[in-house]
């Protein structure tokens, strides 16, 4: 139990939880290896699990063809995940479709998957431990937010000008 302790302590998103409260969410967790190539959940399906990066890496990827971009049905990265990041941490907010599909990009991508009603469970007992959570939660999201921003001002800033 006390890796999957280090593994969480690593994360962003269990952010100055104590060592009790690191055991409490230690203990929901089930980790699972994914080989490169793998896909961990596809775009528009359900939303039920947070995952943290124990080891190897995750490509996020968009379907382009919602976006128009790079033709219809393929799957354009829109980020690279590494050890100790979180994602699909909109589950725990709403229980709706996933933006976007996971993929292992590493062999041997070890995952601790946390189900949501079991992780909204303990924090509605402990709320000291649910309310750094969804600090934690709300700074992470902020920080992918403004960093999407980022990407998409650049995108229209600095493309060519259409000459007419």
């Amino acid at each position: 139990m006390s890796t999957l302790v280090n593994f969480l302590k690593q994360s962003d998103i269990f952010y100055q939880f104590t060592p009790t409260q690191l055991e409490l969410v230690a203990n929901l967790c089930q980790e699972v290896v994914f080989n490169s190539g793998d896909t961990i959940f596809r775009e528009n399906s359900a939303s039920t699990e947070l995952y943290v990066i124990a080891q190897g890496e995750v490509d996020i990827l968009i379907n382009s063809g919602v976006t128009g971009d790079m033709g219809e049905g393929r799957d354009a990265p829109v980020a690279r995940l590494r050890r100790g990041q979180s994602f699909g941490e909109v589950a725990l907010v709403d229980e709706g479709l996933r933006s976007a599909t996971a993929r292992a990009s590493q062999k041997d991508t070890r995952l601790l998957v946390i189900p949501r009603d079991k992780l909204i469970m303990l924090c509605e007992t402990y709320p000291q431990l649910g309310y750094r959570l969804m600090n934690n939660l709300a700074a992470d999201l902020a920080m992918k937010i403004r960093n999407t921003d980022l990407r998409i001002r650049e995108q229209l800033l600095y493309r060519p000008q259409d000459k007419r």
